[in-house]
């Protein structure tokens, strides 16, 4: 009599088994440059305002995307408000905003664990406890026998895809957590903490893609996974805001990534290849946190130029000519594109008030004494701060960009405060 398992018939792409000798050499340069990324935004010096809003920014990101993939409809100013509890909608969505106060939880949940002496071990019951969380207060809208937290004893399936046999699931998930529990090495990382990085960034990619081929429960698996990948992440060192990354970029290619999750279970002739979504998932993550690094820059641009402007002022006399012209130029900075000479007085109310009762020859001289100073440069008939003073290298190069991340910086710091 065989003992072989149903699921090696019906899923041979399920192995647990990835030789990282046969990856493309882009995939190590990608892994490469997300632990590159992840230390740089772990690292970096925010005031813990700004550090809050940021994460705040990017948890409103992840929760809206891991339940929007699944067919939630609020937007991310809605999961803002969920996030302040000030949400309020009409009872017919009031199990969306359930929706969005689950994943809002588990991710507090996670994230307290990460504050223990003993972070949390992948194990079939934590893999339960995630979709008990999941599925939480959300009984009269699942099917008939899903019950949060217990694996499926029927058949289910997604599209055309056909999940793992009911009676493998609980072995097949066992079977995960130990070869992801494994100790694996990555020479090509030196440094160890480098080496954790980059293995719970595979790990979390791979624990994600085994659940959703898996696919052990009745409802509720990809969100389930998505979480379980937030904790693979986050206690690997994967900075938390950094951790949502991967969520949000499977919800802006919803399409590719169904079609890379079903892809991976066919290419190799029906065997399956992990490859093809770790590469997927890898470019949107790294590109994912090239933006953050942007944000962070612009952030430390901000404060970086409004000290320097503070400084400038600091030496001259104080008068209400100079407030008025310091108001001005730290205004100028914060705006992309130049500011047509009529409207600067108009910029903010301190301006207004500023400029009230004056004539355009006071505009005029404040313009030329702070063009005098190099504070501010002409662009045709308009001004712009000349943020290029504060580039010691390639000022010539990186001005535009210099006021595309400062913009950027307040624009974020304005909608989130």
């Amino acid at each position: 009599m065989s003992n072989r398992r149903e699921y090696e018939r019906t899923h041979p792409w399920i192995t647990f088994r990835l030789d990282l000798n046969q990856a493309h050499p882009h995939l190590w340069t990608l892994l490469g440059q997300a632990v590159t990324f992840c230390r740089q935004v772990s690292q970096a010096a925010l005031p813990p305002d700004i550090a809050k809003t940021f994460k705040t920014l990017y948890l409103s990101k992840g929760v809206r995307a891991t339940t929007a993939i699944e067919g939630n409809t609020l937007t991310e100013e809605q999961v803002q408000a969920q996030i302040e509890g000030t949400l309020d909608l009409p009872s017919s969505q009031e199990y969306l905003q359930q929706e969005i106060a689950n994943i809002l939880h588990a991710c507090g949940v996670i994230e307290a664990a990460m504050d223990t002496d003993n972070p949390p071990r992948l194990t079939v019951d934590l893999i339960r406890e995630y979709n008990g969380h999941v599925l939480e207060g959300l009984g009269e809208h699942l099917a008939e026998g899903v019950i949060p937290g217990e694996i499926r004893a029927h058949s289910v399936g997604v599209g055309s895809y056909r999940a793992a046999p009911p009676e493998d699931c609980r072995y097949l998930l066992e079977r995960l957590c130990g070869w992801l529990e494994e100790k694996t090495e990555i020479p090509f990382f030196a440094e160890e903490d480098d080496q954790r990085v980059a293995t719970g960034i595979l790990h979390a990619i791979l624990v994600h893609l085994y659940i959703a081929w898996i696919h052990p429960f009745g409802d509720g698996n990809g969100r389930t996974a998505r979480l379980l990948e937030f904790m693979a992440q986050a206690r690997a060192g994967v900075p938390f805001p950094s951790a949502h990354l991967l969520s949000d970029h499977y919800n802006m290619t919803r399409t590719q990534y169904y079609r890379e999750l079903d892809r991976s279970s066919q290419v190799c002739d029906g065997e399956g290849d992990a490859f093809g979504f770790l590469h997927y998932a890898l470019q949107g993550f790294v590109d994912g946190l090239q933006a953050q690094c942007q944000k962070i820059q612009g952030y430390q641009l901000a404060i970086a130029w409004e000290h320097f402007i503070y400084g400038v002022f600091a030496k001259q006399k104080r008068s209400s000519a100079m407030q008025r012209r310091r108001e001005l130029v730290l205004e100028l900075g914060r705006i992309s594109e130049p500011v047509a000479k009529a409207e600067i007085p108009f910029l903010t109310p301190a301006l207004a008030r500023g400029y009230a009762g004056k004539t355009r020859k006071t505009l005029t001289r404040d313009l030329n004494w702070l063009g005098q100073k190099r504070l501010i440069a002409r662009a045709g008939r308009a001004y712009r701060a000349n943020i290029g003073l504060m580039w010691a290298f390639v000022p010539h190069l990186q001005a535009d960009r210099f006021v595309t991340l400062l913009s950027s910086a307040r624009s974020e710091r304005g909608e989130n405060e």
